[in-house]
């Protein structure tokens, strides 16, 4: 399998079978000092990228959904509706929901924002982002997903988009970040995550009912635009 950057930080790397400790601290001695200078010149560019983004919302969903999907339909209209209410939309700038978004984005005249990852096989940034950066460590990318939003909608998705959900919510419920709304678009979908956490999460103490507020279930774009908008005219009241 082709390496990436990300994987050859990450890993422990094989031992010497003869001085094993010795030549893993020897490998992380050699090349991990240098690799701070390459994750500090991947926030750096990306400050830069992304520092004249205003108010804009980022979108999650699988890159595996089909562009004749309901799904991507869906991510299409929200991307749409985004742009209109003067939102820029980021995604990761892949195909599926993320293409979807910005695609809806991009036909309304918004601006429509990608920020891809370097991954095992090919993925190029779908053609419809205007602004497009790319990231070789996953951390990097996420710091621009939360930095630069005031809201999260999550489409259907599989690992990535959990990830970046439960991401989003632990920084929320810990109030490392303002708290902002995060909106999980499409009932059918979520339904079962959301009665798994209300019904054993919550009798069990590991979560509080007040976490389980931090989260929207809609399957209406309007909707999801209005919880957004609200949120941001609730927000920007309390800082006068």
């Amino acid at each position: 399998m082709e390496s990436t950057t990300d994987r050859r930080l990450l890993d422990t790397g094989d031992p010497d079978p003869v001085d094993p400790d010795g030549a893993r601290r020897a490998n992380r001695l050699e090349h991990d000092p240098w690799r701070v200078l390459r994750i500090q010149s991947e926030f750096v560019a990306g400050f830069d990228a992304m520092s004249d983004v205003a108010a804009a919302v980022t979108v999650f969903g699988s890159a595996r959904t089909t562009p004749d999907s309901p799904e991507y339909a869906l991510g299409v209209e929200l991307g749409g509706a985004l742009a209109a209410a003067g939102y820029a939309v980021i995604t990761g700038g892949g195909p599926g929901a993320m293409e979807a978004a910005n695609r809806g984005a991009a036909q309304a005249g918004g601006r429509s924002i990608g920020l891809g990852i370097e991954l095992p096989f090919e993925q190029s940034l779908n053609e419809w982002v205007d602004l497009g950066v790319n990231f070789r460590y996953f951390f990097a990318r996420k710091t621009m997903f939360v930095k630069y939003a005031q809201a999260f909608v999550c489409l259907p998705g599989g690992f990535g988009t959990m990830d970046e959900l439960f991401e989003a919510l632990t920084l929320v419920q810990t109030k490392k970040v303002t708290r902002f709304p995060i909106v999980l678009l499409g009932a059918d979908y979520w339904q079962g995550l959301l009665d798994w956490i209300t019904g054993t999460l919550v009798p069990a103490g590991t979560v509080s009912q007040s976490d389980v507020a931090l989260l929207h279930v809609t399957d209406s774009v309007a909707e999801t635009v209005e919880i957004i908008t609200r949120a941001g005219a609730h927000i920007e009241a309390s800082t006068r």
